[in-house]
């Protein structure tokens, strides 16, 4: 290790025989550096740089430690003449206003910043062209690969991708699309707050589910009703309502259950910005949670965890998610031949906070 930093100090004083004195201000460090100092290829260097799993795992981690020291920045252009690729990497989301999607998105755009590649977000609620959009990002090589987040059911640009370039769908399935799936058990999650209420005796119970042409939506609300069925008391239909995964359709669909007589004792929620709008109308109409009504929602976003909530929910390891499906699309762009498509389905878990308590007499 000594000498390695010996070696990145003399760096700026030594002369490459293929080019004139390296003056590192001007030129810049380059993957042919980072080879000298390790004294291994360039080619192993460009390997490592880039997560190719044929590179061992030492062999990647010393490369980074010597390219951050070295303060390396990959040459985009360069390498797009080169390897014919441009480096960056799409990422669909449904709607970016929803507090679920930043924190998936930054950790995306970290994980492909580490080995060189930029993102393009494109947010499918506000881009009315998005279909036209990824269709010519698509054709005209503009990306490597597509990160696909949105949880839309018919969605055509992606079987127009399909086949043309890498593919993962994160936190979203498809049935006929194939491609590398990272998801959470929605079913299972569904599941687990159906049990939570039956165990706290709620017979009465109530759901705001999100657009019925999104794939966790309807699996959250399959294992929902499931389990509530086992349980002798299936889903009334009259308490069922389907809106927007938003504060909003929180708000105003829990308004008007609450408006019923009898109304419910408790609600599911089938994510956490409705569960939170959900919260603010029982407020308003000076309801105490959870004596009165009991709200369970879906994902575990920050603002579940903020003291004013305190929301009981299901969460799903979004962070793993993420740096699943970066590791399942970096792993195609390096491969010599693309492996079949896999699945990744990630269990969740149920957080009990102060939203959640036996139904009243």
């Amino acid at each position: 290790m000594h000498n390695e930093r010996a070696r990145i100090r003399q760096l700026g004083r030594r002369s490459d025989p293929a080019c004139e004195p390296y003056d590192s201000t001007a030129m810049g460090v380059t993957s042919k550096d980072i080879a000298r100092v390790l004294e291994i290829s360039q080619s192993t260097v460009s390997r490592a740089l880039r997560g190719d799993p044929r590179v061992s795992a030492a062999t990647i981690a010393r490369v980074l430690e010597v390219a951050e020291r070295m303060h390396y920045t990959p040459n985009l252009a360069a390498r797009s003449l080169i390897t014919r690729r441009t480096s960056i990497i799409g990422v669909v989301v449904s709607d970016i206003t929803n507090p679920f999607y930043p924190e998936l998105v930054e950790i995306l755009h970290n994980e492909f910043a580490l080995v060189g590649y930029r993102t393009i977000l494109l947010n499918e609620r506000t881009d009315a062209r998005l279909e036209r959009y990824v269709s010519e990002l698509i054709g005209g090589g503009a990306v490597d690969g597509l990160v696909y987040a949105s949880a839309v059911l018919d969605a055509p640009l992606l079987g127009a991708a399909t086949g043309r370039i890498p593919i993962v769908l994160l936190n979203r399935s498809s049935d006929w699309v194939e491609a590398d799936t990272v998801v959470s058990d929605n079913v299972g999650g569904g599941r687990l707050a159906a049990d939570l209420f039956v165990r706290h005796g709620h017979r009465r119970v109530a759901l705001i589910t999100g657009p019925e042409n999104t794939s966790t939506a309807r699996d959250r609300e399959v294992g929902f009703r499931e389990r509530l069925e086992a349980a002798g008391m299936p889903l009334d239909p009259h308490l069922r309502r389907v809106g927007r995964f938003s504060h909003e359709s929180g708000y105003h669909w829990c308004l008007e259950l609450l408006a019923r007589d009898p109304r419910p004792t408790a609600i599911f929620a089938a994510n956490d910005l409705i569960a939170l709008g959900v919260l603010d109308a029982a407020r308003r109409l000076g309801l105490r949670v959870p004596e009165e009504l009991s709200v369970i929602g879906f994902d575990d976003i920050d603002m579940a965890r903020w003291e004013g909530f305190s929301l009981t929910t299901i969460r799903q390891p979004l962070a793993e998610m993420s740096r699943t499906a970066a590791s399942l699309l970096l792993g195609r762009l390096s491969a010599d031949e693309p492996p079949p498509a896999r699945t990744r389905v990630f269990p969740v878990e149920a957080v009990l906070r102060r939203t959640l308590g036996p139904a009243p007499d």
